[in-house]
């Protein structure tokens, strides 16, 4: 990423962007990380959600404002685990996306109106879409990697804290 070989006050001054798959451009306030998407020539703040870059990273945004994330973290050149360094190791048990997705929602969805249950559903259907797509379903992928990052954001994606289920409280 060029961002990377600018002198740090560069680029905290610079507003962080992208492209999304549909080709809009969104940039990000690195003072506040707010974000906007531009379509057609009108600028309007990016929805909340879970989104693909041209370039396949992932971009969440919580309330108008970009949660950990890889790019914008690298922008601010703050170190980050690489996501690729999983893309092809072996899944036993639940991928990291279905796990981020158990500890966010619940086991048995119980938590299914949690802030953060959409977004982490939406990085599991990426998962998904990237394994069918590479033909080797029991392999991690680049999502994988994203979903591995985002269970160490205990801020925005908090573990479920409701009980299983009913009948577990007798």
């Amino acid at each position: 990423m060029a961002l990377l070989a600018w002198p740090l006050a560069v680029a905290q001054a610079a507003e962080w962007t992208t492209t999304l798959q549909d080709g809009s451009r969104v940039a990000v306030d690195p003072n506040t990380n707010r974000a906007t998407v531009t379509r057609r020539g009108v600028t309007s703040p990016l929805w909340d959600g879970t989104h693909r870059t041209q370039d396949g990273s992932i971009l969440i945004i919580k309330r108008g404002t970009a949660v950990s994330n890889e790019p914008v973290m690298e922008a601010r050149h703050l170190p980050q685990p690489e996501p690729e360094s999983w893309e092809g190791f072996p899944i036993a048990g639940y991928s990291p996306c279905e796990e981020l997705v158990r500890h966010v929602c619940g086991k048995q969805n119980q938590c299914a109106a949690a802030e953060a249950c959409d977004p982490a559903r939406q990085l599991l259907k990426m998962e998904d879409e990237e394994r069918d797509a590479s033909g080797m379903r029991s392999r991690m992928t680049y999502t994988s990697g994203q979903c591995k990052q985002a269970r160490e954001d205990v801020k925005y994606f908090k573990a479920c804290a409701l009980p299983e289920t009913a009948e577990s409280e007798h």
